[in-house]
């Protein structure tokens, strides 16, 4: 008798349900997985291409010049910077900039910001957005408005950067409408230009901000200004070469730094170990090969190139837990289970990083032990959070050789379990609130189902390793189970959770499907729920989840990353996607669960 049809009938038979127990699917589940870990062994690069810098030509975004690339730093001087800003009407905008040194910026020949002496760059990178210290005012005229930038150095630094204030990623209610940005509508610039840039320069001249020269005065092509060194005239700024991802999706790609694919990376390291099959594992550490060895490379271009937003950006001093911990989980996981191999050290640095900022960097609810972020207003505590920090303090518990530092990393994630709940979790639905906002805690957000997901992958991560005599165990245990029963009175009949949960005219969904099936399976394998009630359900909604995988390992049916907001036809409406790896990553752990939930008991 074959293995499956074997358990088959052994469940049945355990359960008494005879031929009513449900269908399942052709293949194993490890077998239905591994289709999606070859197409991604057959189409991950884990390489940069070479292209231009990207810009963008509305003016939604950060643009900056950097002087110091194009005419070298090291002395004192001055140099100019030009572009246009058009829109349809008159209106007048708030700008966001930060330079070194002194600056002067006019606007159709008017002053609007001027600030002197001597200074250093301070850009930090927000949860969002890059934030600045200055801000300014500028009117716009209907159609084209010229802009020009005096930009002083004392040798040290020599850049500007402008903005326009960030919304944090906040869902809006209306569309936002921005200038146009660059050098399209300028009489004499061809498009070869327009499209390289949106910025014309010229300099250097001779230093000191109150020091007029000729650009201050007239505009002119084909004629050469008395510079510092010698005559200069317009041109543009250096343009750079910068390593991006190949072939990237509109959801993104699958080396990308980010939680998701760290999870993709952490998932085929289980998927390894679960069939012995080394080129799940070998995928997962040129993952993390990939992004040790070339931080160096990222670091170059974001704090050498002010390319802040290139390609694999937030692994340099991210402040969201979205692109620290959680994307950290396989470099952690490859530490605890290989001691020895070439590059240890390199993930040794950065983990210690990551424990340091786990501990003491990432901010928290006032008096709760909680993470919580700045976005999109201060203070929300997201329930993505429970998963994008809790499982990785479980990792370092585990990692650590010391009792009283894995004593400290489980408690911390024990007592998050606890705060998060007061704060997400809502008690008349029996379900997760995406998300809580601290100064306006009467807000209910909808009932997202990835969320609710990422909240049972937490608990069930924080079960699995926590003591039973741990004194937060059993209420941790109750509030798992309470959610699971509660859960599973919003499965359809066939298998799926809608994207949000409790309506059941949005779409059926699977990431929050295979994460649900994943977390049930896992209780019944600990004996967290009762095997006779719950198998069905687990095996119902993997059946739901396997049906959307192809014979490539194609996945379907996978909401995008997704915001937060009280509106709740943001959610109904949000796109799904192929193999977007938010959704593919959580089918693998889910036949993975189910596979050892299927195997323990046909034992």
């Amino acid at each position: 008798m074959k293995k499956k049809k074997w358990i088959c009938l052994l469940l049945s038979a355990l359960l008494g349900v005879g031929t009513a127990f449900p269908q399942q699917s052709k293949e194993s589940p490890v077998e239905k997985v591994k289709k999606i870990g070859d197409k991604l062994i057959r189409e991950t690069p884990f390489a940069y291409k070479l292209g231009l810098a990207s810009r963008s030509t509305s003016f939604n975004t950060l643009n900056f010049v950097d002087f110091g690339r194009t005419f070298g730093l090291g002395q004192e001087a001055v140099a100019y910077a030009y572009t246009q800003l058009s829109f349809p009407r008159d209106t007048t905008i708030r700008v966001e900039t930060e330079h070194n040194d002194a600056c002067k910026i006019w606007c159709n020949g008017q002053l609007v910001y001027e600030n002197k002496g001597k200074r250093d760059i301070k850009i930090n990178r927000g949860e969002r957005s890059m934030q600045m210290t200055s801000s300014f005012l500028l009117p716009l005229k209907s159609g084209n408005n010229n802009v020009l930038i005096k930009s002083a150095t004392f040798g040290k630094e020599w850049c500007v950067f402008l903005q326009p204030p960030s919304d944090n990623d906040a869902v809006l209610s209306i569309v936002r409408s921005y200038p146009q940005i660059g050098l399209t509508n300028l009489n004499n610039v061809d498009k070869q230009v327009s499209n390289l840039t949106n910025w014309l320069i010229i300099g250097p001249f001779r230093g000191g901000i109150d020091v007029v020269h000729e650009p201050e005065q007239e505009f002119k092509f084909g004629y050469m200004y008395k510079g510092l060194h010698c005559p200069v005239t317009w041109t543009i700024p250096k343009i750079e070469v910068l390593g991006e991802m190949i072939d990237p999706e509109v959801w993104g790609t699958t080396y990308q730094w980010n939680y998701h694919n760290g999870g993709v990376a952490w998932a085929m390291q289980q998927l390894g170990e679960l069939t012995g099959a080394d080129k799940y594992t070998k995928w997962a550490t040129d993952f993390c090969d990939y992004q040790m060895e070339g931080m160096p490379f990222v670091d170059y271009q974001v704090n050498n190139l002010r390319a802040y937003n290139s390609a694999n950006a937030m692994v340099i001093n991210s402040t969201l837990l979205d692109f620290t911990l959680a994307p950290s989980l396989p470099i952690l996981y490859r530490l605890r289970t290989d001691k020895d191999f070439k590059n240890r050290n390199i993930y040794q640095a950065y983990i210690d990083k990551m424990t340091n900022y786990a501990r003491f960097g990432q901010i928290r609810s006032e008096g709760m032990t909680n993470y919580t972020r700045d976005t999109p207003e201060k203070y929300t505590v997201w329930v993505d959070d429970m998963f994008m920090g809790i499982p990785f303090l479980i990792q370092a518990g585990l990692y650590s050789n010391s009792p009283e530092l894995r004593k400290i990393f489980f408690d911390d994630a024990a007592n998050q379990i606890i705060d998060f709940t007061k704060h997400v979790w809502n008690k008349d639905t029996r379900l997760y609130m995406h998300a809580n906002y601290t100064s306006r805690p009467d807000i209910k957000l909808p009932h997202w189902s990835r969320a609710n997901g990422w909240a049972i992958w937490a608990m069930s991560d924080v079960l699995m390793a926590l003591p039973k005599s741990h004194p937060k165990y059993k209420a941790i245990l109750k509030q798992y189970q309470t959610f699971v029963y509660s859960l599973i009175k919003y499965q359809s009949p066939d298998g799926f959770w809608h994207n949000v949960i409790d309506r059941s005219d949005s779409p059926k969904e699977v990431s929050g499907t295979a994460i649900f099936t994943m977390g049930i399976a896992r209780g019944i394998r600990y004996g967290w729920l009762d095997k006779k009630k719950f198998i069905p359900i687990a095996l119902k909604g993997w059946d739901a989840v396997a049906s959307e995988i192809e014979d490539d390992g194609t996945v379907h049916k996978i909401c995008i990353g997704t915001m937060c907001t009280e509106d709740v036809n943001y959610y109904m409406n949000r796109p799904f996607f192929d193999d977007d790896t938010h959704g593919s990553f959580a089918v693998i752990f889910a036949g993975i669960e189910v596979q050892r939930m299927m195997d323990e008991y046909a034992k």
